[in-house]
């Protein structure tokens, strides 16, 4: 409750709830408006509120960076819908900025897990001839999210586990998107479900995630 008290906060919450239902209502209408240009708002609404935070209320550096630089890749990944490669660059970016944000708390990388998952995951491409640039610089964000995922669940403090749920929606919403990318080989029901279920996850985790960078305290 204490968070809610802080200036912003609510009519944040209140804005992103607001354009969550808006475009999943969007999503779930048959022949209903295109929702894109209302995620994009309420993903930059994130960016924008934690960049706020981060220079005028000591909040995490970090968290700010990197929910700029999501905003950045969903320009190319969401509303331009081209450039694909550089989008997926700018959220291994993302994830850069949230090990760094990790890695003091428990003094840990899982370079071993990063490193052999990468290797494995290339082996798979190889072998399914799908070894493009677009679909490396998937797996190397891929396996540095999982393992960041991973990391986050042993964090103490009440921050960190919303920093840490928030990295797990998000985690579930990029598991949609790997699904939603093989429509043929899922039965239709479950393609559909992916459709929605990457923004029923993808929103509330980029929301969680910037309440995760809110001080400790306000002084």
């Amino acid at each position: 409750m204490n968070d809610l008290r802080r200036p912003g906060v609510l009519p944040f919450l209140l804005a992103e709830g607001a354009l969550y239902g808006t475009f999943l209502w969007q999503d779930l209408s048959p022949g209903g408006a295109g929702s894109t240009p209302v995620k994009y708002a309420a993903i930059l609404l994130c960016a924008l509120f934690s960049l706020l935070w981060a220079l005028f209320g000591g909040g995490d550096r970090l968290t700010a960076l990197a929910l700029v630089l999501t905003g950045a890749a969903d320009t190319f990944l969401l509303e331009l819908d081209a450039h694909y490669a550089a989008g997926v660059l700018l959220f291994c970016g993302v994830q850069l900025c949230y090990f760094l944000r990790l890695y003091p708390k428990g003094r840990r990388s899982l370079w071993g897990a990063r490193l052999g998952l990468f290797l494995l995951s290339l082996g798979a491409l190889r072998a399914l001839k799908l070894l493009t640039v677009l679909n490396i610089l998937a797996l190397f964000y891929f396996s540095n999210f999982l393992c960041n995922a991973l990391l986050s669940l042993g964090c103490p403090g009440r921050r960190a586990r919303i920093f840490a749920a928030g990295l797990c929606l998000f985690l579930c919403c990029d598991l949609c998107v790997a699904a939603y990318q093989f429509p043929g080989s899922l039965p239709d029901a479950v393609f559909q479900a992916a459709r929605v279920g990457m923004w029923l996850f993808y929103l509330p985790g980029q929301v969680l995630i910037a309440l995760s960078g809110l001080p400790e305290s306000l002084t």
